[in-house]
């Protein structure tokens, strides 16, 4: 089969398209056609190397993929060839203690799909069959790609962990972004006032159309500033953080008193600063999140499904351009979700 690999960690060069072999499936995994794979932050940062994490190579990255099944494992039922799926990212043990309530992404075990093992930028992808869900024709292959990651990411972030709540005002960082595009649309289902950032006139208005009441410029405005004139000083009650260093300290500048910052990313970087002094006088939380639960990505989807959420896709390549794909994000040139078909 084709896929998208590379051998040694690097820049964008080191993705190589190139014939691999198809993989081979246990009695309880299940074989997926791809036809789309959407890009996410984890895979450039996969592909770059971190450290202290191994990565086995060669390696295939991807964490959302959606297709057709191709074959399935002797063991797996209600799964036939031909059925239209999407492959959950998160793959966990299913019988420890987190898994059995409800924090899957805790599990000792815990695996994303393109991170520790192979993922979707490939003709096919293999996966435990629980990790296989049905999906409808509702929606192309590339939107149903372009929904787990960020959708469940969102959703774990201001529900679970903020406990966003109507009337409560959120800043969303990086509207542009998949996981900024979904914060949106997760915050006014929700029944919040979103507040949300993005570098551009053209991803503000992009940002409005998603629902966002306020946007703010970020490299013309001081944005703790702005926020605080858009709610009578007060400030945000939770800041939605997926940014890093480079915007860490605005970020609890734009908190009010007793507010919440949850983050789940560090595209900007991993190291931070926190004077503590300002963290307790005001009474902050700071929540870390990672992933989501399988319930919850079944409860989006329904939402999807529904239309009361909706995938927002930029722009799509052929796998075989993965390095473009990739080029764009890292250029910070996409509003939404940039997809690989194959």
């Amino acid at each position: 089969m084709k896929a998208v690999v590379f051998y040694e960690h690097g820049g964008v060069d080191k993705l190589k398209y190139t014939d691999v072999p198809e993989p081979e499936i246990s009695p309880a995994e299940v074989l997926v056609r791809v036809r789309a794979c959407a890009i996410n932050h984890l895979d450039i940062w996969v592909r770059q190397g971190m450290p202290g994490v191994r990565i086995p190579l060669p390696h295939i990255l991807g964490c959302e993929a959606a297709g057709e099944v191709s074959r399935v494992g002797t063991q797996v039922k209600d799964i036939n060839v031909g059925d239209r799926v999407l492959v959950v990212p998160g793959i966990c043990c299913g019988r420890c203690h987190y898994c059995l309530s409800g924090w899957d992404s805790l599990c000792n075990e815990y695996k994303i799909m393109g991170y520790q093992v192979h993922g979707g930028y490939a003709e096919f992808v293999k996966a435990p069959w629980e990790n296989i869900i049905h999906i409808s024709d509702r929606l192309s292959f590339e939107e149903w790609a372009s929904v787990p990651l960020v959708f469940l990411t969102a959703w774990h972030m201001l529900v679970s962990r903020a406990n966003l709540k109507v009337g409560e005002t959120v800043l969303v960082h990086a509207a542009g972004s998949g996981v900024g595009s979904a914060a949106i649309q997760v915050a006014k289902l929700i029944g919040a006032r979103v507040i949300a950032t993005a570098g551009s006139s053209k991803k503000l208005d992009k940002a409005k159309e998603l629902g966002a009441d306020d946007v703010i410029d970020y490299t013309k405005e001081d944005f703790p500033k702005v926020v605080k004139q858009l709610t009578n000083q007060s400030g945000a009650d939770v800041v939605f953080e997926h940014i890093g260093p480079e915007t860490w300290q605005k970020s609890l500048a734009s908190l009010s008193k007793g507010g919440r910052l949850v983050t789940c990313g560090a595209t900007s970087g991993p190291t931070v600063e926190v004077d503590l002094r300002f963290l307790f006088v005001k009474q902050l939380s700071i929540f870390g999140s990672y992933m989501g639960s399988r319930k919850e990505l079944l409860d989006v989807l329904k939402l999807v499904e529904e239309g009361k959420l909706k995938p927002v896709i930029d722009t799509t390549f052929p796998l075989k351009d993965a390095v473009k794909a990739q080029q764009r994000m890292l250029d910070r040139k996409q509003f939404g979700k940039i997809v690989l078909i194959s």
